[in-house]
Protein backbone atom coordinates (compact mmCIF):
# COMPACT_ATOMS: atom_id res chain seq x y z
CA UNK A 1 0.00 0.00 0.00
CA UNK A 2 1.02 3.64 -0.55
CA UNK A 3 3.21 5.15 2.11
CA UNK A 4 1.25 8.62 2.00
CA UNK A 5 -1.89 10.06 0.65
CA UNK A 6 -3.17 13.15 -0.26
CA UNK A 7 -6.98 12.22 1.06
CA UNK A 8 -8.26 10.99 3.50
CA UNK A 9 -10.38 7.97 4.51
CA UNK A 10 -13.76 7.72 2.87
CA UNK A 11 -16.92 8.76 4.65
CA UNK A 12 -18.44 6.22 6.60
CA UNK A 13 -22.33 5.37 5.55
CA UNK A 14 -25.33 4.42 7.54
CA UNK A 15 -26.69 1.56 6.37
CA UNK A 16 -29.41 -0.86 7.40
CA UNK A 17 -28.73 -3.11 9.05
CA UNK A 18 -28.92 -6.89 7.52
CA UNK A 19 -32.79 -8.44 6.67
CA UNK A 20 -31.73 -11.53 7.66
CA UNK A 21 -28.62 -13.01 10.15
CA UNK A 22 -27.28 -15.76 11.63
CA UNK A 23 -28.55 -17.98 14.53
CA UNK A 24 -26.33 -17.93 17.01
CA UNK A 25 -25.49 -21.48 18.26
CA UNK A 26 -21.85 -21.57 18.72
CA UNK A 27 -19.51 -19.05 20.88
CA UNK A 28 -16.23 -19.15 18.26
CA UNK A 29 -16.93 -18.39 14.53
CA UNK A 30 -14.90 -17.57 11.81
CA UNK A 31 -15.14 -14.67 9.35
CA UNK A 32 -13.02 -13.63 6.49
CA UNK A 33 -13.51 -10.35 4.49
CA UNK A 34 -11.23 -7.77 2.32
CA UNK A 35 -11.39 -4.66 1.56
CA UNK A 36 -8.36 -2.81 0.43
CA UNK A 37 -4.93 -2.53 2.72
CA UNK A 38 -5.50 -5.19 5.40
CA UNK A 39 -3.86 -2.56 8.27
CA UNK A 40 -7.38 -0.61 8.58
CA UNK A 41 -9.58 -3.68 7.98
CA UNK A 42 -8.01 -5.48 10.57
CA UNK A 43 -7.79 -2.51 12.81
CA UNK A 44 -11.57 -1.94 12.81
CA UNK A 45 -12.26 -5.21 13.53
CA UNK A 46 -9.88 -5.38 16.18
CA UNK A 47 -12.39 -2.65 18.13
CA UNK A 48 -15.59 -4.61 17.78
CA UNK A 49 -16.79 -6.06 20.71
CA UNK A 50 -17.30 -9.78 20.93
CA UNK A 51 -14.17 -9.83 18.34
CA UNK A 52 -11.79 -12.17 19.63
CA UNK A 53 -9.15 -12.08 17.26
CA UNK A 54 -8.30 -10.35 13.61
CA UNK A 55 -5.23 -11.13 11.58
CA UNK A 56 -4.24 -10.10 8.75
CA UNK A 57 -3.21 -12.21 5.67
CA UNK A 58 -4.15 -13.49 2.07
CA UNK A 59 -6.93 -15.39 0.74
CA UNK A 60 -7.57 -16.12 -3.51
CA UNK A 61 -4.38 -17.74 -4.11
CA UNK A 62 -1.96 -20.63 -3.48
CA UNK A 63 0.09 -20.98 -0.11
CA UNK A 64 3.21 -20.46 -2.37
CA UNK A 65 2.34 -17.08 -3.41
CA UNK A 66 0.88 -16.17 -0.18
CA UNK A 67 3.51 -13.28 1.16
CA UNK A 68 3.63 -9.36 0.89
CA UNK A 69 6.22 -9.05 -1.76
CA UNK A 70 4.69 -11.19 -4.14
CA UNK A 71 0.76 -10.81 -3.67
CA UNK A 72 1.85 -6.96 -4.12
CA UNK A 73 2.46 -7.58 -7.55
CA UNK A 74 -1.07 -8.27 -8.16
CA UNK A 75 -1.37 -11.42 -9.88
CA UNK A 76 -1.25 -13.85 -7.28
CA UNK A 77 -5.25 -13.99 -6.98
CA UNK A 78 -4.73 -13.27 -3.51
CA UNK A 79 -6.33 -10.24 -1.82
CA UNK A 80 -5.19 -8.23 1.19
CA UNK A 81 -7.91 -9.83 3.98
CA UNK A 82 -8.35 -10.18 7.44
CA UNK A 83 -9.88 -13.12 9.23
CA UNK A 84 -12.03 -12.57 12.28
CA UNK A 85 -12.98 -15.42 15.04
CA UNK A 86 -15.47 -13.60 16.93
CA UNK A 87 -18.41 -14.51 19.33
CA UNK A 88 -22.06 -14.38 17.63
CA UNK A 89 -23.78 -14.23 20.40
CA UNK A 90 -21.98 -10.54 21.28
CA UNK A 91 -21.59 -9.58 17.63
CA UNK A 92 -22.90 -11.76 14.70
CA UNK A 93 -22.18 -12.34 11.61
CA UNK A 94 -24.99 -9.80 9.66
CA UNK A 95 -23.15 -6.81 12.00
CA UNK A 96 -19.74 -7.53 10.69
CA UNK A 97 -20.83 -7.34 7.47
CA UNK A 98 -23.07 -3.85 8.38
CA UNK A 99 -19.32 -2.57 9.98
CA UNK A 100 -17.75 -3.82 6.55
CA UNK A 101 -19.77 -2.66 4.23
CA UNK A 102 -20.18 1.55 5.96
CA UNK A 103 -16.95 1.76 7.72
CA UNK A 104 -14.10 -0.43 7.08
CA UNK A 105 -14.15 0.02 3.60
CA UNK A 106 -16.03 1.45 0.19
CA UNK A 107 -17.89 -1.38 -1.29
CA UNK A 108 -18.10 0.25 -4.94
CA UNK A 109 -14.57 0.54 -5.76
CA UNK A 110 -13.70 -2.53 -8.29
CA UNK A 111 -10.23 -3.28 -7.23
CA UNK A 112 -9.41 -0.66 -5.45
CA UNK A 113 -9.38 1.60 -2.15
CA UNK A 114 -8.68 4.54 -1.88
CA UNK A 115 -4.81 5.01 -3.01
CA UNK A 116 -3.87 1.44 -3.20
CA UNK A 117 -5.10 0.09 -6.64
CA UNK A 118 -4.87 -3.34 -7.98
CA UNK A 119 -6.83 -6.83 -7.40
CA UNK A 120 -5.26 -7.15 -4.09
CA UNK A 121 -7.00 -4.79 -2.46
CA UNK A 122 -10.69 -5.79 -3.83
CA UNK A 123 -13.61 -5.68 -2.44
CA UNK A 124 -14.25 -9.39 -1.39
CA UNK A 125 -16.70 -11.75 1.27
CA UNK A 126 -14.86 -15.58 1.99
CA UNK A 127 -17.62 -17.31 3.07
CA UNK A 128 -16.82 -20.73 5.42
CA UNK A 129 -20.24 -21.93 5.13
CA UNK A 130 -23.80 -21.97 3.13
CA UNK A 131 -24.98 -19.92 6.01
CA UNK A 132 -22.63 -17.02 5.31
CA UNK A 133 -22.94 -16.99 1.96
CA UNK A 134 -26.92 -16.74 1.90
CA UNK A 135 -26.19 -13.56 4.11
CA UNK A 136 -23.65 -11.69 2.67
CA UNK A 137 -25.30 -12.20 -0.95
CA UNK A 138 -28.83 -11.03 0.51
CA UNK A 139 -27.35 -8.46 2.44
CA UNK A 140 -25.43 -6.98 -1.34
CA UNK A 141 -28.93 -7.39 -3.17
CA UNK A 142 -30.60 -5.43 -0.11
CA UNK A 143 -28.01 -2.22 -0.42
CA UNK A 144 -28.24 -2.33 -4.05
CA UNK A 145 -31.75 -2.34 -3.54
CA UNK A 146 -31.77 1.04 -0.83
CA UNK A 147 -29.59 2.52 -3.08
CA UNK A 148 -27.14 3.66 -0.15
CA UNK A 149 -24.08 4.25 -1.87
CA UNK A 150 -23.18 6.77 -5.11
CA UNK A 151 -22.64 3.19 -7.42
CA UNK A 152 -23.77 -0.71 -7.43
CA UNK A 153 -22.12 -2.59 -4.94
CA UNK A 154 -18.89 -4.40 -6.68
CA UNK A 155 -18.20 -6.84 -3.68
CA UNK A 156 -17.56 -10.94 -4.84
CA UNK A 157 -19.09 -13.10 -2.52
CA UNK A 158 -16.79 -16.59 -2.38
CA UNK A 159 -16.28 -19.74 -1.06
CA UNK A 160 -13.29 -19.58 1.34
CA UNK A 161 -10.65 -21.93 0.47
CA UNK A 162 -7.60 -21.08 2.88
CA UNK A 163 -6.53 -18.15 4.46
CA UNK A 164 -2.79 -17.40 5.00
CA UNK A 165 -1.75 -14.86 7.93
CA UNK A 166 0.85 -12.12 6.71
CA UNK A 167 4.58 -11.57 8.23
CA UNK A 168 4.36 -10.66 11.51
CA UNK A 169 5.18 -6.94 10.68
CA UNK A 170 1.94 -6.40 9.13
CA UNK A 171 -0.11 -7.90 12.41
CA UNK A 172 -1.45 -5.20 14.41
CA UNK A 173 -0.11 -2.38 12.71
CA UNK A 174 -2.86 0.60 12.94
CA UNK A 175 -2.40 0.34 16.52
CA UNK A 176 1.55 -0.05 16.72
CA UNK A 177 1.85 2.60 14.30
CA UNK A 178 -0.71 5.32 15.26
CA UNK A 179 1.34 8.19 13.59
CA UNK A 180 2.12 6.50 10.42
CA UNK A 181 1.13 8.49 7.11
CA UNK A 182 -1.04 6.13 5.73
CA UNK A 183 -2.66 5.19 9.32
CA UNK A 184 -3.32 8.60 9.48
CA UNK A 185 -4.68 9.45 6.39
CA UNK A 186 -6.60 6.57 5.63
CA UNK A 187 -7.43 4.67 8.52
CA UNK A 188 -7.40 6.04 12.14
CA UNK A 189 -10.94 7.69 10.80
CA UNK A 190 -12.38 4.35 10.13
CA UNK A 191 -11.89 4.02 13.97
CA UNK A 192 -13.56 6.87 14.60
CA UNK A 193 -16.17 6.28 12.30
CA UNK A 194 -16.73 3.03 13.78
CA UNK A 195 -17.00 4.32 17.06
CA UNK A 196 -19.57 7.15 16.22
CA UNK A 197 -21.50 4.82 14.46
CA UNK A 198 -21.82 1.41 16.68
CA UNK A 199 -21.32 3.20 19.90
CA UNK A 200 -22.61 -0.38 21.70
CA UNK A 201 -20.73 -2.30 19.38
CA UNK A 202 -17.18 -0.06 20.01
CA UNK A 203 -14.09 -1.54 22.44
CA UNK A 204 -11.45 1.50 23.18
CA UNK A 205 -8.95 -1.62 23.66
CA UNK A 206 -8.34 -3.63 20.84
CA UNK A 207 -8.32 -7.16 20.47
CA UNK A 208 -4.36 -7.60 19.47
CA UNK A 209 -3.19 -10.33 17.60
CA UNK A 210 -0.41 -10.78 19.71
CA UNK A 211 -2.53 -10.94 22.74
CA UNK A 212 -4.34 -13.45 21.43
CA UNK A 213 -1.54 -15.67 20.24
CA UNK A 214 -0.04 -15.40 23.87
Amino acid sequence: MSSTSGKAAEDAVVIPPPAIDETASTTTEKAVFAGGCFWGVQGVFQHVKGVKNAVSGYSGGTRETATYETVSGGDTGHAESVEVTYNPQEVTYGQLLQIYFSVAHNPTQLNFQGPDHGTQYRSEIFTTNGEQKKIAQSYIAQLDKAKVYGGPVVTKVSDMTAFYPAEAYHQDFLTLNPTYPYIVYNDMPKIDNLKALFPKKFSANPVLVLKAKG
